[in-house]
């Protein structure tokens, strides 16, 4: 089939959840399919602004065209009209400028679809939430496919969406949280799958390459920190921790491994590395002692499925429902509400070094079970070829 793969930013360097599940779903449909992926010249999301050069590329196994953002975000204007849209007392008008302002604004992206997108079989979305998924589909509903990596917070709730999430002719989830979060709002006859992501077994490791001054046991924090993501509490729950003089609580780091978007406290415990390499990340992931998930949304965490395929336990959100609900189906963890269920989760692990271990275990299982890339594509060609052939009829 002819593929297209629409994703508001592309590229290896991005460090995203929904942009990176599109790149590693693209390349693996490369292989049978011809697939060309269908996106913005923007790097950074806070500001979309341009980065790479406009036209066609390559990017490993994928045809890559990118399309020039019309202007920055502009992020008071963002910060008002969320204010509005989130209150739930915004006018339709209103919601759907929200869209535009979150942006990429990309209107060529969307010219694009409208001249050619029919030269698709299927038309593949990622992301609600980004101007050219929720513009986009519309233009290619008789052959779009949504992977909305939806989160329960305040924007999922918006009438806008309900019309929105009607028009796909299929669906690719992640969770069976998110699932159950869209999909009363789309038709009971659209074809649907849970899919999560495909994970390759891991790679060896070399402990050399864990940063000077990191030694177990440690705690990893892997990913964007930002508020966003729930780090705030985290700092607090950790500093509240190393300081209550439980038995473990003098010897355990917490370790910080990405990008920067918020202050991180001056504590003598917690560790900030940054930007880390391939091999680092592998070594800090294979060698921490539980992996710590503190965001309060999420609709898949790649980095929890990361650790499970290294054995590793993870203490998670469980405010996020996704979060709790795949520490359950995998039995790979613990999860916590509050400073003190932190504290006591932690605690237990380093205290109960066999049990840990056998958590992990369990979590390397699940991925095993649900998450080798064979089961993955089995479900995502299922629904391709489902939906082909529901558009041929129609």
């Amino acid at each position: 089939m002819k593929l297209a793969c629409v994703v508001h930013r592309y590229g290896p360097e991005i460090a995203g959840g929904s942009e990176g599940h599109c790149r590693l779903i693209a390349e693996k449909l490369a292989a049978v399919h011809d697939v060309t992926v269908i996106t913005t010249t923007a790097h950074d999301h806070v500001t979309w602004a341009n980065h790479y050069s406009a036209g066609e590329t390559h990017v490993g196994p994928v045809r890559v065209l990118r399309f020039p953002v019309e202007r920055p975000r502009d992020l008071h204007r963002f910060r008002d009209i969320s204010d509005r849209v989130f209150r739930y007392t915004a006018g339709a008008d209103e919601e759907q400028q929200w869209f535009r302002e979150n942006g990429p604004q990309a209107p060529a992206l969307l010219d694009f679809l409208r001249r050619s997108g029919g030269d698709f079989d299927l038309v593949l979305f990622w992301a609600f939430r980004y101007y050219d998924a929720f513009f986009g589909v519309p233009i290619v509903g008789d052959r779009a496919i949504l992977v909305p990596t939806a989160e329960d917070d305040p924007l999922i709730h918006v009438d806008a969406l309900t019309p929105f999430f009607a028009l796909p002719r299929g669906y690719l989830f992640l969770t069976p949280e998110e699932q159950a979060l869209v999909g009363d709002r789309v038709p009971s006859a659209v074809p649907r799958r849970v899919i999560g992501c495909g994970i390759d077994p891991p790679r060896p490791v070399n402990a050399s390459k864990l940063p000077q001054g990191v030694t177990p046991p440690y705690l990893l924090y892997l990913g964007r920190i930002d508020p966003n993501k729930g780090c705030d509490a985290l700092f607090r729950y950790f500093a509240r921790y190393s300081d209550s003089g439980r038995t473990h609580a003098h010897e355990i780091q917490l370790v910080l491994a990405g990008p920067v978007n918020m202050p991180v406290p001056d504590h003598p415990q917690i560790r900030r590395l940054g930007y880390v390499d391939e091999q680092t990340r592998d070594a800090l992931l294979a060698t921490a002692a539980a992996l710590i998930v503190p965001s309060p949304y999420e609709s898949l965490s790649m980095v929890l499925l990361e650790a499970w395929n290294r054995g590793v336990p993870a203490v998670v959100n469980a405010r996020c429902a996704v979060l709790k609900g795949q520490v359950l189906r995998a039995d790979g963890g613990l999860y916590y509400q509050n400073a003190m269920e932190f504290a006591g989760a932690v605690d237990y692990l380093l205290a109960h070094p066999d049990l840990a271990q056998t958590l992990g275990s369990q979590g390397r299982d699940y991925i095993e079970r649900e998450y080798r890339w064979p089961t993955v594509l089995g479900k995502i060609e299922s629904l391709l070829a489902e939906v082909r052939a529901s558009s041929r009829r129609t």
